[in-house]
């Protein structure tokens, strides 16, 4: 009987053990920057490892649902236990016509156990701007 409760405590916990540590990618702000939209993206890695390398596929879309851009951009590295800003540039498209951004694919993601698969898996897409972040 002690056995099968201590059991039945232990599970739950080593069920959380296994699913993935989030790793937050924050949409934050968008502003001109000459025929470009400068793009401020949070990333929020303060639970997880560090990665070398995190190397997302980005489109983005107008406000009509229209796909506009495509955009490779590089995040890493990533210190273990941290949150980042990156900025990049969405070119010749202007902020006010960017309704949403997709977070097509993981392109490459390097760094202790991560794949490119479990990288896809952990992230949680989130945004603080006037366009959406959707995976």
């Amino acid at each position: 009987m002690a056995v099968a409760s201590t059991l039945a405590l232990v599970g739950p916990a080593l069920a959380q053990d296994a699913s993935p540590t989030p790793l937050k990618l924050e949409l934050n702000r968008l502003e001109p920057s000459g025929e470009a939209c400068r793009t401020y993206l949070v990333v929020d890695n303060s639970r997880g490892a560090a990665l070398k390398s995190l190397k997302v596929d980005l489109f983005a879309f107008d406000t009509e649902g229209v796909a506009q851009k495509r955009l490779a951009v590089e995040l890493g590295p990533i210190p273990d236990k941290k949150t980042i800003v990156r900025l990049f540039d969405f070119p010749t498209i202007a902020c006010p016509k960017i309704g949403r951004v997709l977070l097509n694919d993981v392109l490459a993601c390097e760094g202790g156990q991560a794949t490119r698969e479990t990288c896809l898996e952990r992230i949680v897409t989130e945004s603080k701007s006037t366009a959406a972040f959707a995976r």
